[in-house]
């Protein structure tokens, strides 16, 4: 079991053991965000999906006040390095590395990636995190793909953190697609309702995950859950 925080929008902070893994920080802008202070968000790891500033927002600022370490793609993590990031690792589709939480392996995602000032931000993937108490994947921002299946045959998926948002990424018929092809029954629910053009029906989204029997986690921002 591993303890989730949600910062709002896709950003959540896992605690695996004792480190704490942030991912996507974009917390300050979000306006229903604002009772998150993110000074007092302490991160070991920082793992990045891809470079829209949605996504990126915070990253520097808590990565230089937590001395964490930046994980994300070549680009990305290049990037962060330039504007004063000690701590990072680069990553690329494909790879794996084993980190002192567990291994991470960086997939495939269907999206764009450019950063906060038109730098291209690489292609955009997601994350396997396979730790000592089980395993499970952070999509970021994606539509779905057939292979989220081979992320399915490779790991024994606990829960999946999924966007369900639609217009920019998969919607909640997809995401409940995208759970089966990785083979899990939970979906941890991001990219939704932050802006007006990815407001969605939240009991028409947990109406359809409960025919599909899947559990749809819709956690409010600040909200803890134990997984």
């Amino acid at each position: 079991m591993i303890e989730i925080t949600f910062y709002g929008h896709s950003s959540f902070l896992v605690k695996i053991g004792s480190k704490n893994i942030l991912f996507d920080p974009f917390i300050s802008p979000n306006g229903k965000a604002s009772h998150i202070d993110i000074s007092k968000i302490k991160a070991d790891y920082i793992l990045l999906s891809h470079g829209h500033e949605d996504h990126v927002a915070d990253a520097e600022k808590i990565a230089k006040a937590s001395n964490a370490t930046l994980v994300s793609n070549y680009e990305i993590a290049v990037w962060f390095a330039q504007k004063g990031v000690e701590k990072y690792h680069p990553m690329n589709h494909g790879g794996s590395k084993v980190f002192d939480f567990g291994k991470v392996k960086y997939v495939n995602a269907v999206h764009s990636s450019t950063l906060p000032d038109g730098s291209s931000g690489g292609n955009p993937g997601g994350f396997v995190v396979k730790h000592e108490k089980g395993c499970f994947y952070y999509a970021g921002d994606t539509a779905l793909t057939y292979d989220m299946k081979l992320i399915g045959e490779q790991f024994n998926i606990d829960f999946a953190f999924l966007p369900i948002g639609d217009n920019f990424t998969m919607g909640i018929d997809d995401a409940i697609k995208a759970a089966d092809f990785v083979g899990t029954k939970k979906i941890v629910a991001m990219h939704y309702d932050t802006f007006p053009y990815i407001e969605i029906d939240l009991d028409k989204a947990k109406k359809a995950a409960e025919r599909a029997g899947k559990e749809l986690i819709l956690l409010n921002i600040g909200d803890s859950i134990t997984l």
